[in-house]
């Protein structure tokens, strides 16, 4: 995962879990279909119009809320590859990278529709739709390993079949 393009969908600050995926969608028999039901009680369109690799661009405290693994999970099976923030609650940002969805802490600017490259191996994010370039903090090693594993739970799994 050293580069991603896609179309951003833009949400404002402290967009908590409940927003994300509502609770009483926590349910075993929703576990691969959790992306079905993103943002539903506030953008019921977009699990349907999402496209595979599209980016999530958001203001301060994304993931506020309850510390559940389910809404990095469902932003991934929806098909978002990456969320770009200004900041993370901490349990959120900890538990994307579990499942292996990449958070990127980054305030950038885009409106909804604009074309985004993010250079995950350098560090850069460019709004090709604006022009526009900003920097951040590249991820390290260990961290790209677990997101090319498809996160730390993969890696896991991957793990224990190895062992003898």
């Amino acid at each position: 995962m050293n580069e991603i393009r896609g179309r951003a969908w833009r949400f404002n600050d402290h967009v908590d879990t409940d927003q994300i995926i509502p609770a009483e969608r926590l349910i075993s028999q929703n576990n691969n279909c959790l992306g079905d039901f993103l943002f539903e009680r506030v953008r019921p369109e977009m699990s349907k119009n999402v496209s595979k690799g599209d980016i999530i661009v958001a203001g301060k405290n994304f993931g506020c809320g309850s510390s559940r693994e389910h809404a990095p999970r469902a932003i991934k099976q929806a098909g978002i590859t990456c969320v770009v923030a200004e900041s993370f609650a901490r349990i959120f940002y900890r538990n994307s990278i579990n499942v292996g969805m990449l958070p990127v802490e980054c305030k950038i600017e885009a409106d909804e529709g604009d074309i985004l490259a993010i250079d995950v191996q350098n560090g850069k994010i460019v709004n090709e739709t604006k022009g526009m370039e900003w920097r951040f903090a590249p991820f390290p090693p260990f961290i790209k390993d677990l997101m090319e594993r498809g996160g730390l739970m993969a890696k896991i799994r991957e793990e224990k079949r190895c062992i003898k």
